[in-house]
């Protein structure tokens, strides 16, 4: 009896086995990734089924996904050129807005007006104003939402916004909710009267949600005001007040009809989170011309097509023919993303990447590391930037065209997060940006090409191993 136990166990182990395997092959797209869960699920037993169960399955197909807009996706991209565009590009880039139709069909917006905002100094004051004057709706998602000097501006903002009569609603992804220094207390949230809130994925022992992230930053008030980028709620955004642990950062300030798609992102991710469906005002009102930009928002998540943003990163590498400049707090990038910077400055492109000097994540310095070498090989300039920490997000090509957001160029924002950029064409815009560039570079060493002793490129290589993970 004990015989047939073993055997019976013995079958059932390896139909189990046959089966995970055939998972992974049927949605493990990355070749590399599917031969190594399969080799983990057929050399450690049982563990092996159970990690794979818990970080290796992507379970989410949003319900908010089957929202669309009732009005046409695509415009006809040479259309839209003659029309808004023509004088705003070089003739070359317009396959860069080919391509970019085709992975993302989504129209762009003209008459817009965009104002960057640097640090939490010049955005918190202009965000908490706008969320306290709101008189019909606020509509607020933020990443991280510490409980600390900022947080309360906020609460005091969101709290006259709803005594207001506003509807507010807000939207705190459920790992950044616990992963500030003071995390945020939802009971301040239960005490504003009018207010509603949700996390996204809220993390109650859910091991396979961690990689998950709802890494997006939105504010709209009234529908005709947005802000949009990377910069979370947190005192350490506030310069000025010299926190312990400076952050330096930047978001946008929106006028303009793109705000529509703006509050569309946030109605999916609310319909997701809170299970209930609701029209934002920016949909029933006339959107004003603000300014003469003409930009678009691309989301990108793990639950549809991802790899739209690395999509475009790299479209842009490829089209670009004088310049480019990225900004990012953490860069881990992919084969595809190294082979398109490589090949730009090749072809005489000047590419220069500003990151942090000093991480706030424990061996992303040593992970981010083991690439130099190789990039400053072909050419790319890699400037590091001293303290504060810098968190900035942003991407500039020939002096034309913008994408900023939500987006780190790593494998998490890649296809592990929920992300959303905006993608922008305006010389004035990529001037004064490039201008904040310099004004990085101004505060950076400029790496040199070095040889690192053993011990160290064994470090820089084996934590490059976890790029997934970050």
């Amino acid at each position: 009896m004990q015989t047939f136990s073993l055997s019976l166990a013995g079958i059932l182990f390896v139909i189990l086995q046959i089966v995970v395997t055939c998972h992974i092959i049927l949605f493990k797209e990355d070749v590399k990734s599917a031969i190594g869960w399969i080799g983990l699920v057929w050399f450690t037993p049982v563990l092996g089924t159970i990690i794979y169960t818990l970080f290796g399955i992507n379970r989410i197909r949003r319900k908010a996904f089957t929202l669309r807009n009732s009005g046409p996706d695509i415009i006809d991209v040479k259309q839209v050129l003659d029309k808004a565009l023509r004088k705003q590009i070089p003739p070359y880039l317009t396959q860069l807005w080919r391509m970019g139709y085709k992975v993302h069909p989504q129209n762009f917006s003209a008459g817009n007006k965009i104002v960057p905002l640097i640090n939490g100094d010049e955005a918190y004051p202009q965000m908490c104003a706008a969320i306290a004057a709101a008189k019909k709706e606020v509509l607020l998602a933020s990443y991280v939402f510490d409980n600390d000097r900022a947080g309360k501006m906020f609460a005091a903002a969101l709290k006259s916004a709803a005594s207001n009569g506003a509807r507010v609603k807000v939207l705190i992804d459920g790992v950044g909710a616990k992963s500030g220094p003071r995390p945020f207390i939802m009971k301040e949230f239960k005490q504003i009267k009018g207010l509603e809130y949700a996390v996204f994925l809220p993390v109650r022992g859910s091991l396979p949600f961690v990689n998950l992230r709802n890494h997006r930053k939105i504010l709209v008030t009234d529908g005709r005001t947005a802000f949009f980028g990377g910069m979370n709620i947190s005192e350490q955004n506030l310069l000025k007040l010299k926190p312990k642990k400076p952050v330096a950062d930047i978001t946008f300030k929106i006028e303009g009809p793109v705000i529509e798609q703006i509050s569309r992102l946030f109605m999916q991710d609310w319909s997701f989170a809170a299970e209930k469906n609701f029209t934002p005002l920016s949909f029933n009102i006339k959107q004003e011309e603000a300014g003469n930009i003409s930009c678009r928002i691309i989301p990108d998540g793990p639950d549809s097509d991802y790899g739209k943003i690395e999509f475009i990163d790299v479209a842009a590498l490829n089209c670009a023919q004088h310049a480019v400049t990225i900004v990012t707090p953490y860069f881990l990038p992919t084969a595809t993303i190294t082979t398109a910077l490589e090949s730009a400055c090749m072809r005489g492109v000047n590419v220069e990447i500003i990151l942090p000097r000093k991480s706030n994540i424990f061996g992303m310095d040593y992970a981010m590391a083991a690439n130099f070498n190789k990039l400053t090989a072909k050419g790319i300039k890699i400037y590091l930037t001293n303290p504060p920490f810098d968190h900035s997000k942003f991407m500039i090509a020939d002096g034309v065209w913008v994408f900023a957001g939500s987006s780190n160029w790593d494998e998490r924002s890649f296809k592990l997060n929920f992300e959303s950029n905006i993608e922008l064409l305006s010389r004035e815009l990529c001037a004064e940006l490039a201008q904040t560039a310099e004004n990085k570079k101004a505060n950076a060493v400029l790496f040199r090409t070095k040889r690192f002793s053993l011990a160290k490129r064994l470090r820089n290589n084996a934590f490059r191993l976890l790029t997934p993970y970050y």
